[in-house]
């Protein structure tokens, strides 16, 4: 039997039922050998146990040699079901059921993959590696539904990441209903990063550039100030315009500086993805 199915007896059932489903929800079938229903129903059900690798717990009792257990539990028909979460029936069906249906049951109790991955986030912030919490928290804050606590998370990621822009875009898409004092505190951070966003250095290069529109070199040594700010989109939208005119420039230095970029973001960042197409397409 798999490591994620166990059977139930009485010696075992305070262990299986009540301590398990604390950890974890715990998926009772009450079956029986005469029971022909309940033979169409368990293959469906162990399955699904399987295949979660050991999300739930599939608790199989036989009804007819454990009869006070499913007294206790008030079961009057076989095959039933039950879903256990904390020592309590929380969910549950009487009869066979076609998989969609016990699928759309589990999906309802058992944590989703953005849960994992926003949890791991939180632990990587407060450990201080925020590349790493920014990688688990694209995904989690797309594949959620843009869920508000999952974006406040990103946008203070984006900020620690001195990416101003990328935490207004995520901010600006949380509702009135949700902004509250963690929001303000956040808008607040992201108005301070804006205000102290531009070093005497990167003043003086953005008045050289206005001045100098056309000069590559001041370009350049802008796109290089920038990315060292972590202000990773508006140095490599100069370096582009550069890499436009010269592919070659500074003896491959912009394009170096660029790829450079492109690799602190890693492979999996929007970002990232969008300037690379953009470099593919300068150079094919």
């Amino acid at each position: 039997m798999s490591e994620h199915i166990v059977d139930v007896t009485m010696e075992n059932a305070q262990q299986v039922l009540i301590e398990e489903s604390m950890q974890r929800p715990v998926l009772v079938d009450f079956w029986a050998d005469w029971c022909a229903p309940c033979k169409q129903l368990m293959p469906v059900l162990e399955k699904l146990a399987n295949e979660y690798a050991g999300q739930f717990l599939l608790a199989k009792v036989n009804a007819d040699n454990e009869q006070m257990l499913a007294q206790q539990l008030g079961v009057r028909s076989l095959p039933t079901v039950l879903l256990l979460k904390d020592g309590q029936p929380v969910d549950g069906f009487a009869g066979a059921q076609p998989e969609q249906q016990v699928r759309e049951l589990l999906d309802k109790y058992l944590p989703k993959p953005w849960d994992a991955q926003f949890k791991e986030a939180q632990e990587k912030m407060v450990a201080g590696d925020f590349a790493g919490a920014l990688n688990l928290l694209r995904p989690a804050y797309a594949d959620s539904g843009e869920r508000t606590d999952i974006a406040k998370q990103l946008a203070a990621c984006y900020l620690e990441l001195n990416r101003a822009a990328d935490a207004e875009e995520v901010l600006g898409k949380i509702k009135l209903a949700d902004q509250d004092a963690d929001y303000e505190q956040l808008m607040a951070m992201l108005e301070l990063k804006q205000q102290a966003a531009d070093s005497p250095e990167i003043k003086a290069l953005q008045e050289a550039l206005e001045s100098e529109p056309e000069n590559a070199d001041v370009a350049y040594r802008l796109a290089v100030a920038l990315s060292q700010e972590n202000r990773q989109e508006e140095a490599l939208e100069l370096l582009l315009g550069v890499l436009r005119e010269d592919l070659g420039f500074a003896d491959g230095g912009a394009r170096n500086a660029y790829t450079d970029i492109l690799k602190t973001l890693g492979s999996g960042d929007p970002l990232a993805i969008r300037y690379q197409r953009k470099l593919m397409t300068l150079l094919y």
